[in-house]
């Protein structure tokens, strides 16, 4: 288990990560406090005192953040600037300073590095992303700026847990016709799915096998944001960024 929430760790040398929790901000039920989600129905002046708040207190200056669109998709991109990176699940960069943002509120924000060649990556690895194959596309990209996978190392955030995450037989099915080690039971006895051991026998299959684990379940957790829990709610945030 990582430090609590809010607590900046070394994910590889000179590279830094973090997750956000649910209090510090400024927004108002159902969103209370520091939702960081733009697309949640919160007020916009509120998630952006939330963004500046959570950039700030990991020492990120809140211009240098990098945010996406996040359509539940396998597209990775490089970006060399912050702003939104547009309509996409997975962001890489080489550039030193420049934080690298996802929001999740049930699924897994998964944050790699390698930092030999100073290159680092966040991917939004939900059921649907997992499925289309948002990690292989993460490694891919990264790849491509002279990452190395048996380098990296990956930071696999809170998610909802296999026990908490019930789905029906045909979507279980589906999913593990894809990533056959998603496939679990719930602690009710029904079909489920465990995102975090799928991404985990994604990235090892990958050659990524340096990987930690922030275990805590979203659902279970009330510091942190969860869909499946509360239905309108806020979302937190996984932050990689490499130091100047």
């Amino acid at each position: 288990m990582l430090p609590v929430t809010g607590t900046v760790v070394e994910l590889a040398p000179g590279i830094h990560a973090g997750f956000t929790g649910r209090a510090g901000g400024v927004s108002g039920e159902p969103y209370a406090t520091l939702n960081l989600g733009d697309h949640v129905g919160d007020d916009p002046a509120a998630v952006a005192e939330n963004r500046k708040r959570a950039a700030l207190g990991f020492g990120i200056s809140p211009d240098r953040v990098v945010w996406m669109n996040q359509v539940h998709g396998a597209t990775a991109v490089t970006v060399t600037g912050s702003g939104q990176a547009g309509d996409v699940d997975a962001v890489v960069t080489p550039e030193a300073g420049l934080a690298l943002a996802v929001l999740v509120a049930d699924c897994l924000p998964l944050l790699v590095a390698d930092a030999a060649a100073g290159v680092i990556g966040a991917a939004h690895a939900g059921r649907p992303g997992m499925a289309a194959g948002v990690v292989p596309a993460l490694v891919a990209e990264m790849a491509r700026h002279g990452a190395r996978p048996e380098r990296c190392v990956a930071l696999l955030g809170p998610a909802i847990c296999g026990r908490c995450y019930e789905v029906p037989r045909d979507l279980q099915d589906r999913v593990a016709r894809t990533v056959p080690e998603a496939r679990c039971t719930t602690a009710e006895g029904t079909p489920g799915l465990d995102i975090r051991a799928g991404v985990t026998a994604q990235l090892t299959n990958l050659g990524v096998t340096n990987i930690t684990h922030d275990s805590r379940c979203t659902r279970e957790s009330a510091d942190l944001f969860s869909y499946r829990r509360d239905a309108t709610t806020g979302r937190f945030a996984g932050y990689v960024w490499r130091v100047p």
